[in-house]
């Protein structure tokens, strides 16, 4: 009995990992596609749709998928429009929420529901964005070498964090595509490359209790079908992570 519940404890499991693969497929093709329509399928003269092509392979999204998001012409496409959703959620911390989306009254309803029912509430636009800089993010593999880094640094990066296994890189929002560029070229281990709304006040959470509840709304947007990027000032130590799970 023992065994026959583990192995469907790991149906379940991979059940939901697939799910959530086909999902994330779903979104990055969605950006793909909007990136193609706008600035064409080109990726030489469309650092937006280099990103994201970049970022399917970095999640192993199969090349048909790639080429079919690329491809669908506008008779074929879904009319996607670009919407940003700013809220609080609970111990004063703030959200930005980036969607694609046909019917943006749907969108916003399911946003307001989800932000309400975890203890927050959805914000006007520009009501949390001025405690955060839309900048561009890179995550190397590995840590970067110093003549590498310094090279970087006069080429105008303006950020970055040097961690044991991976270096984090913050440039201008508008150099993102460059400096991927460049890690490429000079031998870099890249695993992403994209914007971000990095925040410049952070709320540090030290309870497990507020952190759950933090992390539970964070994961529900992220889940919602139209969410593209899900962006908080939340702060925490991963030591609470690892207690939850416990």
């Amino acid at each position: 009995m023992a065994g026959h519940s583990k192995f469907k404890n790991i149906q379940f499991r991979k059940g939901a990992q697939d799910k959530k693969r086909a999902k994330q497929f779903a979104k990055i093709g969605r950006e793909i596609q909007i990136a193609a329509k706008i600035g064409g399928p080109d990726t030489e003269s469309n650092p937006r749709l280099r990103l994201a092509i970049n970022n399917a392979r970095s999640v192993n999204m199969p090349k048909e998928n790639v080429e079919r998001a690329i491809n669908r012409n506008s008779s074929e496409a879904t009319d996607y429009i670009e919407v940003r959703y700013e809220g609080y959620g609970p111990n004063g911390t703030a959200f930005i929420v980036e969607a694609l989306t046909d019917n943006k009254n749907r969108t916003a309803s399911e946003i307001r529901s989800i932000f309400s029912k975890n203890g927050g509430n959805l914000g006007e636009t520009g009501s949390v964005s001025y405690n955060f800089d839309k900048v561009g993010e890179i995550i190397i593999k590995s840590t970067i070498p110093d003549n590498i880094l310094e090279e970087f640094i006069e080429r105008g990066v303006e950020d970055y964090t040097n961690e044991t296994s991976e270096t984090y890189i913050y440039c201008k929002y508008e150099d993102l595509a460059n400096f991927e560029k460049l890690s490429q070229d000079a031998g870099l281990d890249v695993e992403s490359a994209k914007f971000i709304w990095k925040s410049n006040l952070s709320v540090e959470i030290t309870s497990k209790e507020d952190l759950e509840k933090l992390l539970r709304l964070n994961e529900e947007l992220e889940d919602n079908d139209d969410v593209q990027n899900c962006f908080s000032n939340l702060e925490f130590d991963s030591t609470l992570i690892e207690e939850s799970d416990a």
